[in-house]
């Protein structure tokens, strides 16, 4: 489903945090793709943890799936850089180099899952530079 005409996005934000399951794939203009993705990314654990791909006819775009600025905490090395790393998995999985894309995402999983390292906002203290280890001694270990 997508955002009807006749509901309209607030309708479609308050759908999605009520019954998200009724939506599969969500196509929109880039407005309401802002605010329903900052929303999603609310719902599963931040804009910290939600990677994006988009495809256009000729270019393909992997990043952060939410925009949200800490212009407060520019320079305190707070940031969470799963999303980051995941949507670099995504565009080595487009590169067709999957096994390292699939690597990278199990690395990150099992940080998230084992609770090795959380950064301020899943609850921790970690540094992007703590979390970032955490995550490329996972990767060594799938390497090993």
């Amino acid at each position: 489903s997508g955002i009807n005409a006749e509901y309209g996005v607030d309708n479609t934000c308050q759908q999605l945090v009520i019954n998200p399951q009724q939506f599969d794939v969500m196509v929109m203009p880039n407005l309401y793709g802002n605010l329903v993705s900052n929303l999603a990314a609310g719902l599963v654990g931040g804009a910290g943890v939600v990677p994006s791909k988009s495809y256009g006819a000729e270019i393909a775009v992997f990043e952060p799936g939410a925009r949200h600025t800490w212009m407060e905490m520019q320079g305190m090395y707070v940031a969470n850089p799963v999303a980051m790393v995941l949507s670099s998995a995504f565009m080595l999985k487009h590169l067709t180099l999957h096994d390292a894309g699939d690597k990278l995402i199990q690395a990150v999983k099992l940080v998230l899952n084992k609770e090795i390292c959380k950064t301020r906002d899943l609850g921790g203290s970690a540094t992007t530079r703590e979390m970032t280890r955490a995550i490329l001694g996972e990767l060594h270990e799938l390497y090993a």
